[in-house]
C-alpha cells in the first residue's frame, strides 16, 4: 500500500476535532490580539499623532528608543558573527559545552538576575570598579544611561544571535566541507562561498528579532535608564498607565511601538528565508578527516580572542549572582515574603506554560494536518496566528487587554490571571517552534504498519504519537515556564506590590538598597529557573517503560 493511498478520505483519526481545536485556538489568539489593538485605537484619537514630534518629551523618548535599539542590535550582530564563526571553526576545545550552555541561558535567564550580576560586576561598587579604583583612583560610571542599557542588551542578545548563527553554520552538509578540503579553498573563499550565504540568509529576521527585543525592553531600561533622558517607549507607556493615568498617551505610545515593530518585521519577511527563535540542535558538524584549513595558523589566536571576550561577557555576571547569593543565605530566614513570592511565581508560570502548550498543540497539529492535505494557505494562517504575538510586545498586548477588560478587573486574582494569559501568549511562538517536529504525524513504514494492523485510538497515541511528542513537550514547558518566571514588565503593570512575584520582590529590594536580601532573592530565582528547566528536561528524556520489556529481558 503506498503512502498516497492513505489519503484524507481514509484517515480514521479524529481530524475534525484537531482542526476544530486549531481554529478555536487561532480565533482566541488572533481575537484577543486584535481586540487589544481595537481597544488602543478607540483611545488613540484623543491625542493627535503629531504630538510625537511636537511634544519635546515624547519626541525625545522616541529618538532614544530608536537609538538604543539600533546601537544594541548593531553591536550584538557585528560581534555575534565572528563569535559564531569561531565556534563553528572550533568544534572541540575545553569548556566549549559550558560556553554553549551559558549562551543558551540568554533566552531563559530572568532579566533582573542578569541585571543583578551586571551591577555586581560593572556597578560603582562592582568588581571591575573596585579594581579600576585601585589602579587609577577613579570610579567607573558607565553602567547607567545609554552605555549601561546597550551593555545589558548586548549581554542578552549577542549570545542569542551567535547561537542561532552557529546552528545555521553547523547544519551545512558535510559534503560541502569535503569539497573544500579537496579543492584547498582559502579562508576568504570559505567565508565567501559557505559561511556568508548562511549568515546573509539569517540576518534580516535575526535583525528584526534582536531589534524588537531591545526596542520593547522594559526591566533593563527601568533599572539602568538613569532618568528622563534615558527613557524608552515601553517605560513611558508604563508611567503613563500607572502614575499619570493617561490612557490616551499610553495608547499612542503603544501604537507607535507596534508600528515600528510591524514595519521592521515586514521588511525582514520580504527578504525570505526562515529563522529559528531557539537553538534546538546540539550536535556540531563532525570533524573527521575533513578538517578545515582555515582553522590553522593565525585563526587559532583570533578565535581564542573572540571566545575569551564572549566568556568574559557572560560568565562573571552569572558567577557574581551565585557568589552574592551564597553570602546572602543568612538573610533567608528573615525574608517572610520570599516563600509566598516563590509559590506565586511557580503557580503563575505553570498556568502560563500549560496555556501556551495547549494553544501551540492545537495550532501546530491543525496546521500540519492542513498541510498534509495539500492546503498550504490555511496551514500558514494558523501558524502565522501564533507567530503574530512575536511582533506584539508584552506591554502593548497588556495595555490593550487592560483597556479592553478594565471595567471587570477587580481583585488580585483577576489581575494575576491576566498576567498568566499575557505570558502564555508571549511564550507561544517559542513553544510552537519546539513542537514543530514532534507533532508531525508518523509517515512511511510506521504509518503503513499501523494501518495494516488496525492500530488506532489510545494505542495509536501511546505507541506512535507520544514517543515523538514527549521530548518536545518537555522542552516547550521548560521554555514557557522559565520565560514566565522571569517576567517583570507585565507583572509590574498588573501585579500588586503587597503580593509580589520573585522578579517584583527582587526589584523592590534593589530599589530599597537591601543588597543582602536582594542577593538571596536573586539566587533563589536563579535556582528555581535552573531547577525547573533541568527537571522538565530530565523527565522528557526518560525512556518509556513498556509492560512487555520484562519478558524480553527474561
Amino acid at each position: 500500500m503506498s503512502e498516497a493511498g492513505i489519503g484524507p478520505e481514509r484517515d480514521w483519526r479524529p481530524a475534525r476535532s484537531v482542526l476544530g481545536a486549531g481554529v478555536l485556538a487561532w480565533a482566541l489568539v488572533v481575537g484577543l490580539g486584535l481586540g487589544s489593538l481595537a481597544a488602543l485605537l478607540v483611545n488613540a484619537p484623543v491625542v493627535a499623532l503629531d504630538t510625537l514630534w511636537r511634544d519635546p518629551y515624547l519626541s525625545g523618548v522616541l529618538r532614544f528608543s530608536l537609538l538604543q535599539a539600533t546601537l544594541s542590535t548593531l553591536i550584538s550582530l557585528v560581534l555575534a558573527i565572528p563569535v559564531a564563526v569561531a565556534l563553528a571553526r572550533r568544534p572541540r576545545f575545553p569548556g566549549r559545552r559550558l560556553l554553549l550552555r551559558a549562551m543558551e541561558l540568554s533566552l531563559v535567564i530572568p532579566t533582573l538576575i542578569a541585571l543583578f550580576g551586571l551591577v555586581a560586576v560593572h556597578g560603582r561598587q562592582g568588581w571591575l570598579s573596585t579594581l579600576w579604583r585601585e589602579l587609577s583612583g577613579e570610579p567607573l560610571g558607565y553602567l547607567y544611561g545609554l552605555s549601561g542599557i546597550v551593555l545589558a542588551h548586548v549581554f542578552y542578545n549577542l549570545p542569542l544571535a551567535a547561537r542561532l548563527l552557529l546552528q545555521g553554520l553547523e547544519r551545512q552538509p558535510e559534503a560541502q566541507w569535503r569539497l573544500v578540503a579537496q579543492f584547498g579553498l582559502t579562508r576568504r573563499a570559505i567565508w565567501r562561498c559557505l559561511e556568508w550565504p548562511v549568515v546573509r540568509r539569517l540576518l534580516p529576521r535575526l535583525t528584526a528579532l534582536v531589534f524588537t527585543l531591545c526596542f520593547s525592553s522594559f526591566a533593563i531600561v527601568m533599572t539602568l535608564g538613569g532618568g528622563p533622558g534615558a527613557t524608552t517607549l515601553e517605560v513611558a507607556l508604563y508611567q503613563a498607565l500607572t502614575y499619570e493615568g493617561d490612557l490616551a498617551r499610553a495608547a499612542l505610545l503603544a501604537l507607535t511601538q507596534l508600528a515600528v515593530c510591524l514595519a521592521l518585521w515586514a521588511l525582514a519577511l520580504r527578504q525570505g528565508g526562515g529563522m529559528p527563535l531557539l537553538a534546538t540542535g546540539d550536535a556540531a558538524r563532525p570533524a573527521g578527516r575533513w578538517r578545515r584549513r582555515d582553522a590553522r595558523g593565525l585563526s587559532r589566536l583570533v578565535d581564542g580572542v573572540w571566545l575569551t571576550m564572549l566568556a568574559a561577557l557572560l560568565l562573571p555576571p552569572l558567577a557574581a549572582v551565585v557568589i552574592a547569593g551564597a553570602r546572602g543565605l543568612p538573610a533567608l530566614p528573615g525574608q517572610s515574603a520570599l516563600w509566598p513570592a516563590t509559590l506565586l511565581s511557580l503557580t503563575m508560570a505553570l498556568a502560563a506554560a500549560l496555556g501556551a502548550l495547549m494553544l501551540a498543540l492545537a495550532l501546530v497539529g491543525a496546521a500540519q494536518r492542513w498541510r498534509r492535505r495539500g492546503h498550504a494557505l490555511p496551514a500558514g494562517l494558523l501558524e502565522g496566528g501564533g507567530q503574530l504575538i512575536l511582533i506584539l510586545p508584552a506591554m502593548v498586548l497588556g495595555t490593550g487587554l487592560f483597556l479592553l477588560l478594565r471595567p471587570g478587573l477587580g481583585g488580585d486574582w483577576q489581575s494575576y490571571a491576566l498576567v498568566a494569559l499575557v505570558n502564555a501568549f508571549m511564550a507561544l511562538p517559542f513553544v510552537m517552534q519546539v513542537l514543530q517536529g514532534g507533532v508531525a504525524l508518523p509517515v512511511g513504514k510506521a504509518r503503513r504498519l499501523a494501518d495494516q494492523l488496525g492500530v488506532r485510538g489510545w494505542a495509536y497515541w501511546r505507541w506512535l504519537i507520544w514517543p515523538r511528542l514527549k521530548r518536545p513537550m518537555g522542552l516547550a514547558l521548560a521554555y514557557a515556564m522559565t520565560l514566565s518566571l522571569g517576567d517583570f514588565s507585565v507583572i509590574a503593570l498588573f501585579g500588586s506590590p503587597s503580593r509580589p512575584t520573585l522578579p517584583m520582590l527582587l526589584y523592590q529590594q534593589l530599589g530599597g538598597y537591601r543588597w543582602q536580601g536582594a542577593a538571596a532573592t536573586a539566587l533563589m530565582l536563579l535556582v528555581v529557573v535552573v531547577a525547573v528547566f533541568a527537571l522538565l528536561d530530565r523527565l522528557s528524556r526518560r525512556r518509556p517503560r513498556y509492560p512487555q520489556s520484562r519478558f524480553v529481558r527474561a
